[in-house]
């Protein structure tokens, strides 16, 4: 597979920002991207605009132009959901395979205690649900020695547009069996979405924990995305799963529901994978390079391609820094043995 350069990106990239919000205003258009443009199923070598569409070809109701002031483009058929976890009250009780871990570290299933009502067109059937998702990593907050968050999604850590904070979390989730108050592990602390983020910080209780993603090790601290790197993640549903990022450039329109509605996240790492990269539950999960450090954060997929927030932006709009095991134990809570 190849990569374009980024030299042919700066030359596209202010072309697609000029377009985009128009191409994401006509219906059916759910994201806009750089990439190869790739005819009869072959990759061209081209660099284009990438469109995104819920269906391609004489369904689609509004034309989009073979190309903009020279830039060719490609409509590309997909569907890019929230990766979060839902499931009915009813649920309850019947988890089937259930993590449970006594000591916290990235990766683990994790969601608020607090159940929640939804009704159609969202849902079949109306009633009381209950959401899972995935705790990414710990982060310390800047001025504020001593406490630590634990990252996730706005959608896994506030849900609806009733959140407050102090709102509890368990794990395991009470999809996954999880009990309020017995399970609770944190509460909601702060939270964010706008421009190229969507997440959430949770206020660590007094389960202990550990600086390291399960499956993965310790994190080393974070980096920028480079498009054609390898990068890992490990989620509630999926586990330890493999990628490639193959662009920084994706701006995505995604259904955020309960109340929250139709939001905009923009500059969105995609991660390409052989096999499954993400699924439901899988949202909060950090995406790993091959030295261990986080470079986004895991919102959203569609079976082998996976979008995620890039990491420095979420740490900026959250006002933390990732937790790493070297950092001065007069920084950190207390040991997590």
């Amino acid at each position: 597979m190849s990569y374009l350069d980024e030299n042919e990106r700066e030359v596209i990239r202010p072309v697609k920002r000029m377009v985009e919000d128009e191409f994401l205003s006509r219906p059916g258009v759910i994201g806009v991207d750089i990439g190869e443009k790739v005819t009869g199923g072959r990759p061209t070598g081209r660099a284009a605009i990438v469109v995104y569409v819920c269906a391609k070809g004489s369904h689609h109701p509004e034309q989009i132009p073979v190309e903009v002031r020279g830039v060719p483009t490609d409509v590309v058929a997909e569907s890019i959901v929230l990766h979060r976890a839902r499931l009915t009250r009813a649920s309850d009780g019947q988890p089937g395979a259930v993590e449970r871990h006594a000591v916290l570290r990235g990766g683990i299933g994790i969601g608020p205690a607090r159940s929640f009502r939804v009704v159609p067109p969202e849902v079949e059937r109306a009633g009381e649900y209950v959401i899972a998702g995935t705790l990414g990593a710990f982060a310390l907050t800047r001025g504020e020695p001593g406490k630590v968050l634990g990252l996730t999604t706005f959608h896994v850590g506030c849900v609806d547009d009733s959140w407050s904070v102090g709102d509890e979390f368990l794990h395991p989730s009470r999809v996954d069996g999880g009990a309020p108050g017995a399970d609770q592990v944190a509460v909601l602390d702060r939270a964010a979405l706008a421009g190229a983020v969507s997440a959430a910080g949770l206020r660590m209780g007094a389960r202990p924990f550990r600086a390291e993603v399960l499956d993965i090790g310790a994190i080393t601290g974070s980096a920028g995305a480079v498009i054609g790197s390898s990068v890992r993640k490990r989620g509630r549903t999926t586990g330890l799963t493999y990628g490639v990022i193959e662009s920084t450039d994706a701006t995505v329109r995604l259904d955020f529901e309960d109340g929250i509605g139709v939001r905009t996240l923009r500059d969105q790492i995609r991660v390409h994978s052989s096999e499954r990269f993400g699924d439901h539950g899988d949202s909060g999960a950090v995406l790993v390079d091959a030295d261990n450090r986080v470079v986004g954060l895991y919102v959203a997929g569609s079976g082998s391609t996976g979008f995620a927030n890039p990491i420095e932006p979420v740490l900026r709009q959250l006002d933390v820094e990732l937790l790493t095991p070297g950092v001065p134990a007069s920084r950190r809570p207390g040991p997590a043995a």
